[in-house]
């Protein structure tokens, strides 16, 4: 079993039941979700787009190898209504990035982990240090506070307020 995190963000339609709706398709595809963070309401970043995005992060346990977990990532961003242009970044129903898949560290054509660019954005660091903040990056071989405290990105980030506490999914016998 693996732990692996996983951001959601959505900034188009019902944001927050975009990602209700990945979270349930994720325990039932992927793996049970151990714990999740706020939601967060971040201005997009790369692009201008006039809504901003919700994001949020989870921890999940799974047997799947990365590049599985990958490939049903991106169904279930298709199944959620999630097109693609290639090399842009641009408004979506759903994007669910694979921010680490435990300690390891892969670059193939296919799939770079630790995120390349989770160590810059804000929107990713700060739920990260609510639910993981002694996480240690792989390569940076920094905690996320750390990373956080480092990061340049001067984006808006804010904790969307009364949430419920999450309590993880009961394991299937």
């Amino acid at each position: 079993m693996q732990n692996v995190y996983l951001l959601l963000g959505s900034n188009l339609g019902d944001k927050k039941k975009y990602l209700e709706d990945a979270e349930m398709l994720i325990g039932e595809k992927i793996g049970n979700i151990i714990t999740k963070s706020a939601i967060y309401i971040s201005e997009p970043w790369g692009f201008k787009h006039k809504e901003d995005f919700y994001n949020q992060v989870i921890i999940i346990n799974t047997n799947y190898s990365a590049l599985k977990v990958l490939a049903l990532c991106l169904e279930i961003e298709n199944l959620l209504g999630r097109k693609r242009k290639k090399g842009t970044y641009e408004a979506r129903t759903i994007d669910i990035d694979l921010l680490l898949y435990g300690n390891e560290i892969i670059h193939n054509k296919k799939l770079t982990v630790p995120h390349p660019q989770m160590h810059r954005r804000r929107f990713t660091l700060e739920p990260l240090c609510e639910i993981a903040p002694d996480l240690i990056h792989p390569i940076f071989n920094m905690n996320m506070v750390q990373l956080l405290d480092e990061c340049t990105d001067t984006g808006k980030v804010e904790r969307l307020e009364h949430q419920s506490i999450f309590k993880p999914q009961e394991k299937i016998k």
